[in-house]
């Protein structure tokens, strides 16, 4: 009996960073040359500027790329050489998510998760702790405040689904922290949040949607969460890198 193969299409990201990996193996792209920006490469491959940005976000986490605030994005000087250790293993990784996919099912559930939630209208000690851990973070840059910032920010989200008191949802719950787990999403959830007064809007958001459940809100909870998902949605989508920091 003969097999039969299946083939699952690629993500738009993941052809495009594709593109780009081979520009650099045969000489387009130099190490430690500046890419095009965002718009260019998403014209000259036809695709859309987040397609483009989740492809960079992409390179970055294989080390290949680099970018610099208010500069652009750079081909790593040992790229080259990362690139040919890669086709030597041929190993077969896991690929991220789309992080943007991934939104848009968050933004169909999430909401839906807080209006149960809200119906409850219980205080909860856990999405209490975490919403504490999340005011303690100031720069996203530290290696352990970006961390703490991935940890708490991921099980704040959980326990929300734990506050509807529904088995069912925390088990869907769960397989949306693990698409928060990916590197690609936390890479460019966290150029998102570039500063001290970003992530205070990021917290001061995830508090609303707490304080709207626990008064048995379900209005507002779903309000709130569909909200802050959505401005997620455009810090992670726009932008050829994130701000430059405001000289004190």
């Amino acid at each position: 009996m003969q097999e039969t193969n299946h083939f699952q299409p690629r993500p738009i990201y993941q052809q495009v960073a594709e593109q780009i990996q081979h520009s650099i193996t045969n000489g387009e792209f130099l190490p430690e040359s500046r890419l095009p920006s965002e718009r260019e490469l998403a014209a000259r491959f036809r695709v859309s500027r987040p397609a483009v940005r989740e492809a960079i976000g992409s390179l970055q986490n294989q080390q290949l790329v680099m970018t610099r605030r208010g500069s652009g994005t750079y081909v790593c000087a040992d790229a080259l050489q990362r690139l040919q250790q890669a086709q030597l293993a041929d190993t077969d990784r896991r690929a991220d998510d789309s992080p943007l996919s991934t939104l848009e099912v968050r933004l169909l559930l999430e909401p839906a998760i807080a209006r149960l939630a809200a119906r409850r209208g219980q205080r909860d000690d856990k999405a209490e702790h975490y919403l504490a851990l999340m005011k303690n973070v100031k720069n996203i840059d530290i290696q352990a405040q970006q961390a703490l910032w991935s940890e708490s920010d991921r099980l704040f989200h959980r326990q929300l689904a734990v506050m509807t008191g529904d088995a069912l949802m925390v088990r869907i719950a769960d397989e949306i922290a693990k698409a928060m787990e990916q590197p690609l999403w936390q890479r460019l959830r966290d150029d998102g949040i570039y500063d001290e007064e970003r992530i205070s809007l990021y917290v001061a958001e995830h508090q609303l949607i707490y304080e709207a459940i626990v008064s048995g809100d379900e209005q507002a909870a779903a309000f709130y969460v569909e909200q802050h998902l959505r401005r997620v949605g455009r810090d992670i989508s726009t932008g050829d890198a994130s701000p430059p920091k405001t000289p004190a």
